[in-house]
């Protein structure tokens, strides 16, 4: 079994979250898109697909719900259906997934490749959790999602969320060419989809409770197994009012760890590592820096030399190259940092005069490339 610590790479083509929807696009019948995780053979017949997405419940993360989730542990055991592990895409964070799924490509095509990103050009970095305005989603993140392709097909998609997210720029570029419906927590999430389910051919649904209770509290706290609880509930309501010619796909878009109090660095309070930065951006477990001219290589040996095995640090050519994030267009490159440092073991390199207080108060997080943040459910069970 992996080590929860051991870094995995994306497996783009093959085995992860980019190839969801263009292999149930490929179930559905439309023409051209490709069955990488090879759901054909066992979903062959079925006519409408039930897509959920659990946030922040991990492969590695299963176990730990086994009590409260008694569903998704049948699937993902094969008792019921049948469960594998597929990876992310990389940052293993929620606004690169839900575009990495939405658009069915890896995120250097996409170009939502980090949960903060520079705007190059400006001074102002873009957390994409909060993303109302500029910039336009279209021109952010050109490619057109696999809902377009579905709308096209005559699948008449629908994306059930909360409904507060509906107007952002991080919805536009998921999820865009799909109807909204309404849904919060899991019953109504639940409700939501199955009555979609009699009109189309193609319903994905979002419950982010587990990663939001990970965060606050902590993996496997009684918080937390609520959470869990209630994410299985979705999916058992789900798999008994599927219709007849349906199947429910459940996967998520990253795993969580706990970080102690003591594998947390300030990078604000430690004048060697603010040093010729100019912007700092992406998040607790990879950071991305932007440099001042004439900075980088400074910058680069500083923080190698401050973090020592703590964090991978390498420039933007070398991240590219190590195929993180797939193919990157030039048009998205100056996007990544100049610096790129990934946290290893259970580090986290906060920001404190960059990011919200909350943020160093979380217990668990996500972002990096471990096992554990990286690998993730898929779980398929047809009616």
């Amino acid at each position: 079994m992996t080590s929860l610590l051991e870094p995995v790479e994306p497996r783009y083509g093959r085995e992860s979250l980019a190839d969801v929807m263009p292999s149930v696009l490929h179930v559905l019948g439309v023409d051209g898109e490709a069955d990488a995780l090879g759901l054909a053979a066992e979903l062959a017949g079925v006519r409408r697909i039930a897509v959920v997405l659990l946030d922040g419940l991990g492969w590695h993360q299963l176990p730990l719900a086994a009590a409260p989730a008694p569903t998704l542990g049948d699937m993902a055991a094969g008792r019921l259906g049948r469960g594998r592990a597929i990876t992310s895409g990389f940052p293993s964070t929620t606004p690169v997934s839900l575009v990495t799924l939405g658009t069915g490509t890896a995120p250097g095509r996409h170009g939502v490749v980090g949960f903060n990103l520079h705007r190059p050009g400006t001074d102002r970095v873009l957390n994409h959790l909060r993303w109302t305005d500029e910039p336009d989603p279209a021109a952010w993140q050109p490619v057109p999602t696999a809902f377009t392709r579905a709308e096209a097909a005559g699948l008449a998609p629908v994306v059930v969320t909360n409904p507060a997210f509906g107007g952002s720029g991080l919805s536009a570029s998921a999820y865009r060419g799909a109807r909204l419906g309404a849904g919060v927590e899991a019953d109504a999430v639940a409700a939501a989809m199955l009555a979609a389910l009699h009109d189309s051919r193609l319903v994905y649904g979002y419950l982010p409770d587990v990663d939001r209770a990970g965060h606050d509290f902590g993996l496997a706290t009684p918080q937390w197994q609520r959470a869990a609880a209630d994410a299985d509930r979705l999916v058992a309501r789900l798999l008994d009012g599927l219709p007849p010619d349906s199947a429910l796909i459940v996967t998520a878009d990253h795993g969580q760890l706990d970080v102690p109090a003591d594998r947390r660095i300030d990078l604000d309070l430690d004048p060697r590592l603010t040093e010729g930065v100019a912007f700092v951006a992406g998040e607790a477990r990879v950071r991305y820096l932007h440099t001042r001219p004439g900075a980088e290589d400074d910058v680069r040996q500083t923080w190698r030399t401050v973090l020592a095995d703590r964090a991978l640090v390498v420039s933007r050519e070398e991240a590219v190259a190590t195929g993180w994030f797939g193919p990157v267009p030039e048009s998205h490159l100056q996007r990544i940092g100049d610096v790129v440092a990934v946290c290893r073991d259970r580090w986290v390199l906060l920001a404190s005069a960059h990011e919200p207080p909350r943020l160093g108060n979380m217990i668990a997080f996500h972002g990096s490339d471990t096992a554990a943040e990286m690998e993730i459910p898929l779980l398929v069970a047809r009616r």
